[in-house]
């Protein structure tokens, strides 16, 4: 799965990106630093289940850290959207086509009012952050409403002669853009238009792209550079009913992770507080930063990075964590690795859905799978809870 960072020009979408992945994105207060896209690997937390089943784990496609296995997920941190992208201005064209995959999307927005639409910089307080959200989600509704009106006259009347499946046929539209149609149905149910596409007008078409797009590209708010913004925009933006908003501050974030990895601070990412190892390695200018650090930690229990991604993957994503092993009784695989992969999967998969998710032989050949916990047979529509760890057992 793929999660997308999107905001205007300087927003801190760089910063946020480098804290959660610590990869080497150019950072500047200047609009467009980020031209190519940029990509890397965060990780979400959740309990390992190792302490429980009385062993030491040994993973293989993420870490665990002190009872804590953190699950790999991608990320892509694309150029700054400004007004108008979807008609090319800025970099908007290149800005859009790099949502194509993107599952979830973290909006990143200046929440001190410290840069004006446009990403420029300007005085903290000076611009309303609440503007900026319905200017990207307008962006990309434009966007999506232009692929589905290309060769629309041809397609509605196609679909008001032959009376084919609605959802089929529009997300066809959206060939690789991760779009399904169940998206499209959903979409559908929340717009009131025509049983005959030929009569929907320009505001239906609109009404119906920005549905899509709701259902589609779920979108969490991270409310950047909070330790310095004005008390009335954070009540705003909390205010605001529609949204998931989390307070965030990515530069802390990246300091913390920086000074962890130089061994000069414990800090486990999502935590709100750290540890020093030693003082005397520290400047005084350096150890009164941290200090400063840690009051906002303890203020908005943390920096909120940590979380933001997280609730964008389990709340809005609805995912679950699943543990596939091959011998349920040493929770291995075959190369004698203890508990060694976690599994993001949809809340509601069933045992037969993880097996195509781990190799699609399993889920051609899936015969059954055994509850590693209760050593019970489960079938193959049996739904999954998080946590569980399962042996899949196929005729391979």
């Amino acid at each position: 799965m793929e999660i997308g960072l999107v905001g205007k020009p300087n927003v801190g979408k760089s910063t946020f990106f480098n804290s959660i992945t610590m990869a080497g994105a150019e950072i500047a207060s200047y609009p467009f630093t980020t031209i190519d896209a940029n990509r890397g690997v965060a990780y979400i937390r959740t309990k390992c289940p190792h302490e429980e089943m009385g062993v030491t784990c040994t993973p293989r496609n993420s870490k665990c850290s002190e009872g804590v296995r953190f699950v790999p997920v991608e990320v892509i941190d694309v150029a700054g959207l400004v007004p108008d992208a979807h008609l090319g201005k800025g970099l908007g064209n290149k800005f859009l086509d790099d949502l194509r995959q993107a599952e979830v999307l973290v909006h990143i927005i200046d929440a001190s009012g410290s840069t004006d639409i446009e990403g420029n910089p300007c005085d903290v307080g000076s611009h309303e952050p609440v503007n900026d959200i319905k200017f990207l989600e307008n962006e990309i509704t434009h966007w999506l409403k232009g692929i589905l009106t290309k060769n629309w006259n041809k397609l509605s009347r196609q679909l008001d002669l032959d009376g084919g499946k609605l959802e089929r046929a529009l997300a066809e539209n959206f060939t690789g853009l991760g779009i399904t149609e169940s998206h499209i149905l959903s979409a559908l149910r929340k717009v009131e238009v025509s049983d005959k596409p030929t009569q929907w007008s320009e505001e239906d078409l609109l009404n119906l792209s920005d549905a899509i797009r709701h259902y589609s590209k779920p979108m969490i708010i991270a409310a950047n550079k909070s330790d310095i913004a004005p008390e009335k925009f954070i009540e705003q933006l909390s205010a605001l009913e529609e949204h998931m908003v989390i307070r965030t501050s990515a530069e802390f974030e990246l300091a913390l992770r920086k000074a962890s990895k130089a061994k000069l601070i414990e800090y486990l990412p999502g935590s709100d507080d750290f540890n020093i190892i030693d003082e005397s390695k520290l400047s005084p200018e350096q150890l009164k930063g941290l200090e400063h650090i840690r009051t906002i930690l303890a203020k908005n229990k943390g920096t909120g990075v940590q979380d933001c991604v997280e609730k964008a993957v389990y709340e809005l994503l609805d995912l679950i964590v699943v543990y596939p092993v091959e011998d349920e009784n040493k929770l291995t695989d075959h190369d004698g690795n203890v508990l060694p992969d976690a599994f993001l999967v949809k809340k509601g998969s069933t045992a037969k859905d993880l097996a195509y998710k781990v190799h699609t032989d399993l889920g051609d050949k899936f015969v059954r799978a055994i509850d590693a916990r209760t050593k019970r047979v489960i079938g193959a529509d049996a739904e999954l809870k998080d946590g569980d760890i399962i042996k899949i057992a196929a005729n391979v």
